[in-house]
């Protein structure tokens, strides 16, 4: 039997912006419990929830200040625990956030850091190097007896020292205390970005520029991390039930990314260079081919996602819903692991005229058209918007989006998603590729066959031609006519060649 993870729908929770239950504006984990039918019915595997961990919010909760209770903010850990189990009574299993990169500098550990104690718990040293924030500005502060810390990210996020053994062994007591209360699994925080180069060498302003997503690589892409991710393998393998690892690694390379999958470590590793793919058939195919070939080079799934809480939605990067509904059956047509990012299943687009005053993101200092404030507005649950008083203002015109009123509606972009997830489900087979019109891609798995059609004019796929002059499909779903500019259509068919 394939296990559960190497073909899953997972639904990414941002928790702070996916359902309030107790009316203060703010998403939290009751919120997330009352709309478990919602994911169920969705047909989702799996959901991932963002951070709601103690925290003084700098960075929306990726500052952890205790990693085993939560923030009131978000509710208890009996409303985490009733979470999970009702979760698991829906079918659906539970992944949560660990951040082992940095706590929050309100963490006891580095509170005991600033008085003097424990301090080879982070990386301070005397003089600061060149390494710059992620956040913008230097990546050192200076605390009051003149030695400075290492931040990647924020300067309230100090970076732990993975050389310590006491930091090793207390994250492994961190992930059995969850494993323990039943979460199937963890999305690794800068997977990649935990050990640091020997001796932190100056980079040079040449190879701080050099960037991938959000993250300096190669850089810190070292190969230090991967023992860390072998002991926390052995961690989860000693659970019953398939508890995963999935990093949040930026990677050079598909072959890099590879590394992190090796079969005793993590069994997923976000794929952030499909993410990145403009929507050109050339390009897709060629990340498409790289991804799988590496991910097979050591006998993991391979992952596809199009959009995060990290990233500005697809839809606006595409420039199109019509665009963005032909990516998603694009992708939940390939073999391996789909991840669903809250709102893409009502095609909501990037929020782009957020009042500066009412942005939050730390990011927004590096850079303010980087911020990520957009991607993390409200989800719209009613025509109302379901809210009352979001933290962030959601969009009039999202009305139409919600879901409410796309629930039910037949040729809406949330009804798509439904019947999408529930034929993946039968989908089998490797892929493979069948010549097609310059600007078009289509593919067999089996008795199934996607064809899209990435110009900006309707195409004849010629598939009659194509599959023996008896082509006989039978159209399953489509994002629109079959062959329209922008689109992308299911079908299943009596034989391939």
């Amino acid at each position: 039997m394939t296990a559960w993870w190497r073909n899953a729908a997972i639904y990414q929770v941002y928790v702070r912006s996916f359902a309030d239950g107790n009316g203060d504006g703010i998403g939290d984990l009751i919120g997330v419990r009352d709309r478990l039918p919602y994911l169920a019915e969705l047909g989702v595997d799996a959901i991932w929830l963002t951070p709601f961990y103690t925290s003084p919010m700098a960075d929306f909760g990726y500052d952890v200040a205790d990693y085993r209770d939560v923030d009131p903010l978000f509710g208890s850990l009996a409303d985490a625990k009733a979470l999970i189990d009702e979760a698991h009574g829906h079918g659906l299993r539970v992944i949560v956030d660990v951040v082992p990169n940095h706590t929050s500098s309100a963490h006891p550990w580095f509170q005991e850091a600033l008085r003097g104690e424990h301090r080879d718990r982070y990386i301070f040293r005397d003089r600061p190097n060149d390494w710059e924030s992620i956040f913008g500005g230097p990546a050192w502060t200076q605390v009051e007896d003149g030695h400075w810390y290492l931040h990647l990210f924020d300067s309230a996020q100090p970076d732990l020292n993975w050389d310590n053994q006491e930091v090793r062994g207390e994250f492994e007591s961190i992930l059995r205390f969850w494993l323990d209360l039943g979460v199937d699994g963890f999305r690794v925080d800068v997977a990649h970005g935990m050990v640091k180069p020997r001796g932190l060498p100056d980079i040079g302003r040449g190879n701080q520029a050099r960037m991938v997503g959000r993250e300096p690589v190669p850089f810190f892409d070292n190969d230090g991390v991967h023992e860390i991710h072998r002991a926390w393998r052995r961690v989860l393998d000693s659970y019953p039930g398939e508890r995963i690892g999935v990093a949040e690694a930026w990677a050079p390379t598909a072959e890099r990314l590879a590394m992190y999958v090796r079969p005793d470590e993590l069994h997923q590793a976000f794929n952030f260079h499909y993410l990145f793919t403009p929507w050109d058939a050339a390009e897709l195919r060629a990340v498409i081919d790289s991804s799988l070939a590496t991910a097979a080079s050591v006998g993991a799934p391979t992952t596809w996602v199009l959009s995060n809480h990290d990233v500005k939605r697809h839809v606006t990067r595409y420039g199109s819903l019509a665009r963005a509904r032909a990516a998603a059956l694009l992708t939940l047509a390939l073999p391996g692991s789909a991840y669903v990012y809250q709102g893409d299943e009502l095609g909501l687009p990037e929020v782009l005229d957020l009042p500066a005053e009412l942005c939050q993101d730390p990011q927004r200092l590096r850079d303010p058209d980087s911020g990520r404030d957009g991607c993390r507005v409200p989800l719209p649950w009613t025509r109302e918007s379901g809210w009352s008083d979001p933290w962030l203002p959601i969009p009039a015109d999202w009305a139409e989006l919600s879901v409410q009123a796309q629930q039910g509606v037949p040729g809406s972009t949330l009804e798509l998603y439904r019947e999408a997830l529930r034929l993946r489900r039968d989908l089998e087979g490797e892929l493979t590729w069948h010549d097609s019109p310059e600007g078009t891609l289509v593919f067999s798995r089996g008795e199934f066959v996607c064809a899209v059609n990435l110009t900006a004019a309707p195409v004849d796929f010629g598939l009659d031609e194509l599959f023996g002059g008896e082509f006989g499909g039978e159209l399953l779903l489509a994002s629109d006519v079959p062959g329209a500019a922008d689109s992308a259509a299911w079908w299943k068919v009596k034989c391939v060649p």
